[in-house]
């Protein structure tokens, strides 16, 4: 039986007209493309018409690898090196049969190679081009792609720091441009925060900040630290000679099309600089609440103080707890044309639209302080500043507040109610604190369950007495992920908030003014509706979203608030306090 043509199959498919047809096949000759290739290049066919055509004609599957999970076992049957070159992936094995997915299922080269390589039989599937490169970017780690890289690297002569070229200049692919480029490319996929490169006495480390958690992922051989040090410097309009100060540097990169922001900061070490990158990717950033994780009753008194015409909000926690995604979802929940907002930031982290942001700049002399005086003089409706870090911006921050502005800004401390006795540590009157603050919101942010692996399981006792709930270890059904293919054998899949929330009153304010200690405070809060961040984190536990483990992980204090386990139940955690 004679297989139809592929221009034929087209046709009556209606993909194509006649005429197209004969032009397209006039110009083959010329190009010496193929007619499908032609005709995607021209945008008269899309690539998954074209893909179905095939399948069609080849009368083999057409397979959308974006719904697929693959088990690692077939991924590591084909070295990554064939994979990129061909375009290819393995998706199943049958005994000794293996399925490729392929971009060009006519590639005779590529399934005799991968044949003798595997000793299996092949079957061919079709899936697009940029599916393939997204899936084997996702399956294939950077250490599998770097084998080929440093393969390269090995014969090539070291290059002198003043030849090589800015992140932009993608024309020239050397060894550490593409090394690089792997290293940020595979952060930014796999939603990491931060890149680590550390040099150590005999190796350099690589490692990402996913979920909170640091990860090894990599270690190219130390003869490169050089090389792939000056190549991130230059990208970021660094000094490269400066090998004995601290720098900051910025710059922008493309990954899947879409532009992503990395901030550079190198530290020097005993053993060379370190490198940790910042990656801010605007697709990440949180516009909602509920995203956040805020529990309704907090969220509901959080979105009541966040419009008030006046005062001082406070968010407080510590470094990577969140801080900044919960104040830039703030801002944008109260954004208006009839509002004019102006923040100040020390680093502005994402561009937010309609807000005036402020980047500060210590050595130019654009501190908190003086910056925030600049600001008074806008007539600025709302103010957001980054951090408070002295005495002086407290000040401010304070007084800003009593002259009819609504100002936003972040603290360090454990707690909420400790931000009260902060401010007045930093030399803050109790009768401004009671003046000027409205509410203090603090948070923490913890891993969840992976959905697809998560099954129950009974903690430690340790682990049960610090948490107090020996009592109830039968009660509850504790849930925490094993690991799977989905979660790539971490149990998490992605993190979720934690909130407490310490409203301002009439009680809490006398208390502050009589110089009431802490657990006054906190006693007081209890009374109103103020519940800590571990208990908060329980409701999540009985819901089978967070593991108790990584709770304790991410919480402190226990001791001050953990209730008599007696009276407790599943009922009680989940109920919102009256």
């Amino acid at each position: 039986m004679v297989r139809k043509k592929i221009g034929d199959i087209l046709l009556e498919q209606g993909f194509i007209t006649p005429g197209q047809l004969e032009t397209a096949l006039s110009q083959q000759p010329t190009t010496g493309k193929r007619l499908g290739d032609l005709l995607v290049d021209t945008g008269i066919i899309s690539e998954e018409q074209l893909l179905d055509a095939i399948s069609y004609r080849l009368s083999i599957p057409r397979l959308s690898l974006d719904s697929m999970v693959i088990d690692p076992h077939v991924i590591s049957r084909v070295p990554v090196e064939l994979a990129r070159r061909y375009t290819l992936i393995p998706v199943f094995a049958i005994g000794n049969t293996l399925t490729l997915a392929m971009a060009d299922p006519l590639n005779i080269i590529a399934i005799d190679e991968i044949k003798y390589r595997t000793s299996c039989d092949i079957k061919r599937a079709v899936a697009t081009i940029s599916e393939i490169k997204t899936a084997i970017d996702e399956y294939y780690s950077v250490a599998d792609s770097l084998e080929g890289i440093i393969g390269k690297e090995q014969d090539t002569p070291e290059t002198p720091e003043t030849e090589i070229n800015i992140i932009e200049d993608s024309e020239i692919e050397t060894p550490i441009v593409r090394m690089v480029n792997l290293i940020l490319s595979k952060a930014v996929k796999d939603k990491a925060s931060d890149i680590h490169i550390e040099p150590d006495d005999t190796s350099l480390r690589i490692r990402y900040r996913i979920s909170g958690v640091m990860r090894e992922e990599v270690s190219p051989p130390k003869k490169m630290q050089k090389e792939l040090i000056s190549r991130v410097k230059i990208a970021a309009n660094l000094d490269v000679s400066e090998k004995r100060l601290p720098q900051d540097g910025r710059f922008m990169t493309k990954v899947d099309g879409a532009t992503v922001d990395l901030r550079v900061s190198t530290l020097p070490t005993i053993h060379g600089e370190k490198i940790v990158i910042r990656i801010l990717d605007q697709r990440n950033l949180v516009r909602s609440f509920r995203n956040l994780g805020f529990r309704e009753r907090v969220q509901k008194s959080w979105e009541s103080i966040i419009r008030k015409p006046e005062g001082l909000v406070l968010l407080s926690g510590p470094t990577s707890s969140g801080k900044t995604s919960t104040l830039y979802a703030t801002l944008q929940d109260i954004n208006s044309i009839e509002k004019n907002i102006i923040t100040v930031e020390d680093p502005v982290e994402y561009s937010l639209p309609l807000i005036n942001q402020i980047q500060i700049n210590e050595k130019a002399g654009l501190t908190f302080p003086s910056t925030l005086r600049a600001m008074l003089r806008q007539n600025p409706d709302i103010i957001m500043i980054g951090e408070i870090r002295d005495a002086e911006t407290a000040q401010m921050a304070v007084r800003s507040s009593l002259t009819g502005h609504l100002v936003f800004s972040t603290i360090h401390t454990n707690d909420a109610p400790s931000a009260v006795t902060r401010l007045i540590d930093m030399g803050i009157e109790s009768y401004l604190v009671v003046s000027a603050l409205r509410g203090v919101l603090a948070q923490r942010l913890v891993r969840i369950n992976c959905p697809n692996c998560s099954e129950s399981y009974r903690p430690s006792d340790t682990i049960l007495a610090r948490a107090g709930l020996k009592d109830m270890a039968d009660v509850i059904d504790f849930q925490h992920g094993v690991g799977c293919t989905h979660c790539k054998m971490t149990g998490f899949a992605g993190q979720t908030g934690i909130f407490e929330y310490l409203a301002i009153n009439a009680e809490i304010a006398e208390l502050i003014n009589e110089g009431a200690t802490l657990s006054a405070i906190r006693d007081a809060g209890r009374r109103n509706g103020y519940m800590p961040l571990f208990e908060t984190g329980l409701e999540k536990v009985v819901a089978g979203i967070v593991n108790l483990d990584e709770l304790l992980k991410e919480t402190t204090n226990i001791e001050d608030y953990v209730w008599q386990a007696a009276s407790m139940t599943p009922e009680s955690i989940n109920a919102d306090p009256v």
